[in-house]
């Protein structure tokens, strides 16, 4: 009941795996020369304190100092929240009026923090500083501060996960799980898609799950061919392909799928496409391992689709990072194309997807799903078989 409680912040990981997290940021920023940094991407601001909104659509940043200083500038409207859901101590607020200027204010706490001349880091690279901003905390701090880009400090942090975040990222999986068996249950010939969409939503929420950071994707026909969500529904024919994208969410955890369902009896071409699928997943989670690179395991998804003959219909990208992330996408930091030298390590959290576009027969096939990068082998989330599903 209201006013039962003892206003404790409302955390998903014990004060330890938060000063755990600290103190690897502290010996980041150390390592980069810096002595604060400003913090705007919202998957940051959680990883490091708890601190859960969607209210980085206005302008809101956390200070971090080298001897730990924390301090959040943001408004009013999410001044309890951050008492609610976060450790921080030091919440600052802006006042929204005509005349507001955030980022003069966030000048004044770097002030407050003693920090001019010396070395602050910036998250520029994140929807939570918008170019206008940008612009704006350039001339606020450019004269006053050495500023540096620390867009990826955090997100190399984030990348692998400790295991009370595994623990999280497991519950995520099982929902996805649900979800699928949800949508499969509801498919059918004469099935308005929103119901299958419905469905789907319902099984995360009613296991105590959370909103997607972007929309789950649900095409049919033509559609089914596309990547994106778009607004619009129709109802499944007797002979038809559907295509689904979704994520479970647990504690702002995601742990993704994708699937291309055929309604009715499925085409050789639907057929031939999935085995293509299925073959390029299962050589892809296999160079899941550690000391092999991103680009490597792009590469494999390449060599096997192309080696089915399917170089014209595959992406040039086959999957990415995921985490604890918000709107408006789910894709984490970094991705899965040619050349890209990150590393896997032991507890990285990837979503692979093998897409088939063939617009010249109008078929689509999709087949992909999140793993765990393990010491030797990856551990896939998923329980279910990757056979081609039909209804």
């Amino acid at each position: 009941m209201p006013g039962t409680n003892d206003g404790a912040p409302l955390l998903h990981f014990d004060r330890e795996e938060y000063e755990e997290r600290r103190r690897r940021l502290l010996e980041a920023m150390a390592s980069a020369e810096l002595d604060a940094v400003l913090l705007f991407n919202q998957a940051s601001l959680y990883w490091l304190t708890g601190y859960d909104t969607f209210g980085f659509c206005f302008f809101q940043s956390l200070a971090v100092t080298a001897d730990g200083g924390t301090a959040l500038l943001t408004r009013s409207a999410d001044q309890r929240q951050a008492r609610r859901t976060s450790i921080i101590e030091d919440v600052r607020i802006w006042r929204d009026r005509a005349d507001a200027e955030p980022t003069a204010e966030l000048a004044a706490l770097v002030r407050d923090f003693g920090l001019e001349g010396k070395s602050v880091g910036v998250e520029w690279d994140t929807h939570g500083l918008t170019a206008a901003n940008g612009r704006k905390l350039q001339a606020a701090l450019g004269e006053m501060v050495d500023l540096k880009d620390a867009s990826r400090l955090v997100d190399r942090l984030r990348l692998v996960k400790s295991q009370a975040e595994l623990a999280h990222v497991r519950k995520a999986g099982d929902l996805c799980d649900r979800a699928l068996e949800a949508a499969v249950a509801q498919a059918g010939a004469g099935v308005d898609e929103g119901l299958i969409l419905a469905r789907m939503h319902d099984a995360v929420f009613e296991a105590g799950g959370d909103y997607p950071a972007n929309p789950f994707i649900v095409g049919s026909g033509p559609d089914a061919l596309l990547c994106r969500y778009r607004s619009g529904r129709r109802r499944l024919d007797a002979q038809d392909q559907l295509t689904l994208e979704w994520a479970g969410v647990w504690r702002q955890y995601h742990a993704a799928a994708m699937r291309t369902l055929v309604i009715g009896t499925p085409s050789p071409r639907h057929l031939a496409l999935h085995d293509a699928a299925r073959d390029a997943l299962l050589a892809c989670e296999d160079t899941l391992r550690p000391g092999r690179s991103m680009g490597e395991v792009f590469e494999t998804h390449a060599h096997t689709l192309d080696t089915h003959g399917l170089g014209a219909h595959r992406l040039n990208a086959c999957g990415y990072s995921l985490g604890a992330v918000y709107a408006p996408s789910w894709m984490d930091w970094p991705m899965f194309y040619e050349g890209n030298p990150v590393v896997l390590e032991p507890g990285m959290v990837l979503f692979l997807h093998m897409i088939i576009a063939d617009s010249d027969s109008g078929t689509a096939m999709t087949l992909g799903r999140t793993s765990i990068v393990g010491e030797t082998a990856p551990e896939s989330l998923s329980r279910l078989p990757l056979d081609l599903i039909r209804r």
